[in-house]
């Protein structure tokens, strides 16, 4: 019978060209150098820059005054657009000036709509940098999955290797051949879909960068972040002070209030002021001059409209201030949780199950080289080494992605 295996070493350097790695020049990227392209390449990020600079601009059409109207009247004309004929004439500009504080109201309303949108950047800036951490700590999940799943591999080849020689020697059955060449098998096939999920970690973090798919990307790090203990209470006091929400609502509330002031400016008269120059044939040319101001005859408009408007609004954005305060404590405190036990678990692994089970592998290779176990049990305590190892690394990228969601949470990352 022909066997054909491929060695691990030639394996991996086949996928090293599958998994499109580090393009020549290169080099690996880090976490902060992820997160600082995605601040400056991804569209959103970018479109959000946009809109604030659009939201700048508007503050000075706020504040604009309104245009001249330039104006010509002729008339006593002897025929139908007979100008030249025209028996007097006038031609003037008029200026219409609104109450200074008005110009001032609208300047500050748009002022805090900016700020506003500063605001909503920083949101999606957080959530952003969650989105790389995420993707990034992906990535390297996937990678310790194929690098465990390469060491199976190895194990089961030479576990093949061994049952081969056994079986020349008439030491085992057929069977137990058989039964090492469906698990050598049986490695490969988790290769493959270890190389296919590094495919698509590898594709997630270039989508969270603003890159385009299949763009040659390689990182370094590792899941081991610290286990950090944190105060709950102290964790929430920080969200209160930096999550861009609860600034996004306390600007809303002002805008509101200088909007109601406003309102109320509606009752103070704006100006207008005509110059005019007046032509009489045959009769001196003189100038005309006019002022006008508004007047609040309908008085009840502003209180039933504009005004009623702020106010309902300010008390909308009082009751959703105390939304958001709520929302951020149950954030943080659902991270919070999240975190602690994704790090009781990694101890669990580390000071117990990862030990044991490589303790027991290792145990059962020996007894097997021995010839007092079957293959069975030895193939067995391998599929036990390598779920152990996968769920510690499961474990280990938990922890990093709820301590990601926690700096989120806290408003910390920006």
């Amino acid at each position: 019978m022909i066997k054909t295996r491929v060695p691990v070493p030639l394996l991996v350097f086949i996928l090293s060209f599958s998994l499109g790695g580090v393009a020549e020049g290169q080099s690996p990227l880090t976490l902060q150098e992820c997160i600082d392209t995605a601040l400056e390449q991804n569209p959103l990020v970018l479109a959000a820059a946009e809109y604030h600079r659009a939201a700048l601009a508007r503050i000075n059409q706020a504040r604009a005054l309104p245009q001249p109207t330039i104006g010509y009247d002729s008339d006593l004309q002897p025929g139908f657009f007979d100008f030249s004929g025209s028996l007097e004439s006038y031609l003037g500009i008029t200026f219409e000036l609104p109450f200074p504080t008005k110009i001032s109201a609208r300047g500050n309303i748009a002022g805090k709509d900016a700020d506003l949108f500063l605001a909503d950047t920083d949101v999606l800036r957080l959530d952003t940098v969650f989105r790389v951490k995420e993707a990034f700590y992906g990535l390297l999940l996937a990678q310790a999955r194929l690098e465990y799943a390469e060491d199976d591999l190895q194990h089961a080849e030479d576990f093949a290797e061994m049952t081969d020689l056994k079986f020349a020697a008439g030491e085992v059955a057929e069977v137990e051949a058989l039964r090492a060449r469906v698990s050598a098998s049986a490695a490969t096939n988790r290769i493959r879909s270890a190389t296919n999920d590094v495919r698509v970690a590898r594709a997630l973090l270039n989508f969270a960068l603003g890159r385009r798919n299949g763009a040659p990307l390689e990182v370094e790090g590792e899941l081991h972040i610290p286990l950090i203990v944190s105060d709950l209470v102290e964790l929430k006091e920080l969200a209160y002070a930096l999550r861009p929400e609860t600034r996004a609502v306390e600007l809303a509330l002002e805008r509101e209030e200088i909007a109601k002031s406003l309102a109320y400016q509606s009752y103070v008269p704006d100006l207008e002021l005509g110059i005019a120059r007046h032509r009489i044939e045959r009769v001196p040319t003189t100038w005309d001059v006019t002022f006008g101001v508004t007047v609040p005859l309908f008085f009840w408009q502003p209180k039933q409209g504009e005004v009623a408007e702020a106010i309902a609004n300010l008390s909308a954005l009082t009751q959703e201030r105390e939304h958001v305060k709520n929302s951020i404590s149950l954030e943080v405190e659902q991270a919070y949780r999240d975190a602690a036990t994704a790090r009781d678990q990694i101890e669990l692994f580390v000071t117990d199950i990862l030990r044991q089970a490589e303790e027991v592998h290792n145990m059962f290779l020996f007894s097997y080289q021995e010839g007092e176990i079957g293959g069975l049990e030895l193939i067995t305590a391998r599929v036990t080494l390598l779920e152990a190892r996968r769920t510690y690394a499961d474990a280990l990228y938990g922890y990093a992605v709820t301590m990601a969601a926690l700096q989120r949470a806290t408003g910390q990352g920006i």
